[in-house]
């Protein structure tokens, strides 16, 4: 009897061990992460960039993937000039950060979606902001992902769960040349 105790420990400790050690597909979700000074920061150097019509620093910001994945990026930046109106009063994070990080394999990559009001002195916005801030086996992932801008009174419209909104690049609505 003890020794099919001793087994029975012994099994167990080893299965314990090896689902705790293992990493393969293992993803975790996080509501809140010390990402906010980051991703505040991230989101005021896009104010920045919209503000200055800085093409180069704002492409800057995004992953090669995400440039590389999106449709017109140029054009769509330009959409984005000409759409933000105003100077920026003030910003607050409406939700997030929420941090997914996951490892495959050995490889870890953390995924960070910010949602923001924006006040303007013309207009109220809403940015959604998807950023891979990590990715140890692509690093042509790393960086911005998504940007959605849109006046706050489209939310109902424009602004929708964010893995429908996960789109590479910039946002442009389909009805607008």
């Amino acid at each position: 009897m003890r020794r099919r105790i001793i087994f029975i420990v012994t099994f167990i400790s080893v299965i314990a061990l090896l689902l705790t050690s293992c990493s393969v597909g293992v993803t975790q979700m996080r509501i809140f992460d010390n990402d906010d000074k980051t991703t505040d920061k991230r989101l005021e150097q896009v104010i920045e960039a919209i503000s200055k019509h800085d093409k180069a620093a704002l492409k800057a910001m995004f992953s090669s993937k995400a440039l590389s994945g999106a449709n017109n990026f140029d054009g769509s930046m330009d959409y984005l000039f000409d759409f933000f109106q105003g100077s920026v009063s003030s910003y607050n994070r409406d939700a997030g950060p929420l941090v997914d990080e996951s490892t495959d394999h050995g490889d870890k990559v953390k995924e960070v979606k910010t949602w923001y009001s924006v006040n303007a002195n013309k207009q109220k916005y809403l940015f959604f902001l998807l950023e891979y801030t990590e990715d140890t086996g692509h690093s042509d992932n790393v960086g911005l992902y998504t940007l959605r801008v849109i006046r706050a009174e489209d939310e109902k419209t424009q602004f929708r769960n964010w893995q429908d909104m996960k789109v590479p690049g910039i946002y442009k609505p389909d009805n607008q040349k």
